[in-house]
């Protein structure tokens, strides 16, 4: 598997497990929502430092990105629509 899709994946599933969308994470990250999604897709190549504000946005450890995928990568987004605000 390609390092940046492996990435993309783990992105997603902690960020979908957290229930945090896109648009919420890119704006506390500082990036595009685009260019997440990007990241997610493995179209995008992050530098070490995007990933790590991701990480601590989302209270993991840099590592959680490059851990080996168990399932074919099959992974729920989140519903469509935007969430209520908090």
């Amino acid at each position: 598997m390609q390092g940046r899709k492996l990435v993309g994946q783990n992105l997603k599933r902690v960020r979908v497990a957290q229930a945090v969308s896109q648009e919420q994470l890119a704006f506390d990250a500082g990036v595009d929502r685009s260019y997440l999604g990007g990241i997610e897709r493995g179209e995008e190549n992050p530098s070490v430092d995007t990933l790590e504000k991701i990480a601590r946005i989302l209270s993991i450890e840099l590592l959680e990105f490059f851990l080996p995928m168990n399932d074919a990568g099959q992974q729920q987004g989140l519903r469509p629509g935007r969430k209520p605000a908090r």
